[in-house]
């Protein structure tokens, strides 16, 4: 079942998004290519999400939200998303590759649970007729989906952030992790405009405001995984300026 349409000027922004998003993933997938950059890696998984997500809520508000584009907006842009930020941000900033190997592989088997959860839920489709349908009415029935958004994104948040006041503490002693300190500084505005942005514009039905911080929360995300890769040139001048 489709619900009814709405209007092109609240989709802009979620197709921006997905074209930001997916222009990154691919930026991101091809630098992988070359050498292998577990940061880099998860990273792309990411924006690839974000950008599935932003597409699903871009044709729902465009043609009306089919029962597949809220299952879609919902997993990969609710639920998984920010996860991987964080995993993404354990293989930068730890020193054991251990570390983000155990997450990480955690993190795809809390996946695969959320994946069969968010698929056999059922969904309202009285609710997939407004332009933006919240998770707590479209479930309904079933709790569930809108809990793991809760359990998922809530604490890995609140992870980043924690990975961002860690990576400043150690800057003070060594220079060369500022330039990951200010680009998981961006990730962390990034993630936060669209988490405020989301939950108000979702809670008051305010899709404007829903759909630009989408657009402008990953685009900053996308300075901050760019800032990410300087640290190799900042470490370079730090070992060659005694040498003068």
């Amino acid at each position: 079942m489709i619900a009814v349409g709405h209007r092109w000027g609240l989709a802009v922004f979620p197709l921006g998004a997905a074209v930001i998003a997916g222009v990154f993933a691919v930026r991101l997938a091809v630098r992988t290519r070359r050498r292998l950059r577990p940061p880099e890696d998860v990273w792309a998984v990411a924006p690839a999400m974000y950008a599935l997500a932003s597409f699903a809520m871009f044709f729902g508000v465009v043609g009306g939200w089919s029962v597949v584009e809220f299952r879609l907006y919902w997993l990969f842009g609710a639920v998984l998303n920010v996860p991987y930020l964080f995993a993404g941000e354990v293989y930068l900033l730890s020193r054991r590759r251990a570390v983000g190997h155990t997450v990480l592989a955690l993190l795809v088997v809390l996946s695969a649970v959320a994946a069969c959860v968010v698929a056999r839920a059922p969904v309202s489709t009285n609710e997939l007729a407004q332009a933006l349908p919240l998770g707590r009415k479209a479930f309904g029935k079933d709790g569930t989906p809108n809990l793991l958004a809760q359990l998922y994104s809530i604490p890995a948040y609140f992870l980043l952030l924690f990975g961002l006041v860690w990576s400043a503490w150690q800057m003070r002693s060594t220079p060369s992790l500022r330039p990951r300190a200010v680009g998981v500084f961006e990730i962390a505005v990034g993630a936060t405009i669209v988490a405020i942005g989301s939950g108000i514009g979702a809670a008051f039905h305010v899709v404007p405001l829903f759909s630009v911080s989408l657009a402008m929360g990953v685009a900053v995300m996308f300075a901050g995984f760019l800032a990410t890769s300087a640290p190799a040139r900042a470490s370079t001048r730090s070992t060659e300026t005694p040498q003068h």
